[in-house]
């Protein structure tokens, strides 16, 4: 999969750069938004990491400029503007996504595979993990054959960790993608933690292996093997 890292801060970048490689990507940056522009533009990328402040040109106009040409290729949004108002700016601009600085690399892959995956048409309607299945047209979950009942929300999330099965959610993401919470007044830590627990409860105490394993200070991880 070929990245492009638009973003000036060069410590950043390289951070970036170095952290995607190593998950099996292969990045190119620059720090410029006209150099941004002319290599999104002229290049077939799989996906955009795009700082909004940038020299020369804003990550905005860049997009503008990228959807005007009819370029789709996905675009994360990276900025330090955290108000309602910057996101919905961002995305109405024709953004796929958006993370406010800063944020945790493994959100930021999460965020990554999940927008490569949207864009393709092949997305199973069932999603597993070892003997658990999640029928996603069916809103179904059977684990060894057992049908297990979920409240709504227990469904949307053991869906999005099915989705990043093996990769780290923190309940930032969950907050922000299952909540829809895009500012945290409140945190919902405590809420989430609640409704981590009782899925567990019905994943786990009765069946083998233990599937749904808390990352301490971090987040959540569904995978068949016990976190190391």
């Amino acid at each position: 999969m070929q990245l492009l890292v638009i973003e000036d801060d060069e410590k950043l970048a390289q951070s970036l750069e170095q952290g995607l490689e190593a998950q099996g990507f292969t990045v190119t940056r620059t720090r410029t938004g006209e150099d941004g522009f002319f290599l999104a533009s002229q290049n077939s990328f799989d996906l955009v990491l795009l700082d909004i402040m940038l020299p020369g040109r804003s990550g905005l106009q860049i997009l503008s400029s990228l959807r005007q040409s009819r370029l789709r290729m996905p675009v994360l949004l990276l900025t330090a503007k955290d108000r309602v108002s910057d996101r919905v700016q961002g995305l109405d601009a024709g953004a796929d996504d958006y993370l406010v600085k800063p944020f945790a690399f493994p959100e930021l892959l999460a965020r990554v595979r999940a927008l490569l995956r949207r864009g393709k048409l092949d997305v199973a309607s069932t999603l597993r993990c070892a003997n658990l299945e999640l029928d996603r047209s069916a809103h179904t979950l059977r684990r060894d054959g057992f049908l297990i009942p979920l409240t709504l929300r227990e469904f949307e999330i053991l869906e999005y960790l099915l989705l990043n099965s093996g990769q780290v959610v923190t309940r930032e993401m969950l907050s922000r993608d299952i909540w829809k919470e895009v500012t945290r007044h409140t945190p919902l830590d405590n809420v989430i933690d609640v409704h981590i627990a009782r899925l567990r409860r019905k994943l786990d105490d009765d069946f083998s292996p233990k599937l749904l394993h808390t990352i301490r200070g971090i987040g959540f991880i569904l995978r068949e093997e016990a976190p190391e």
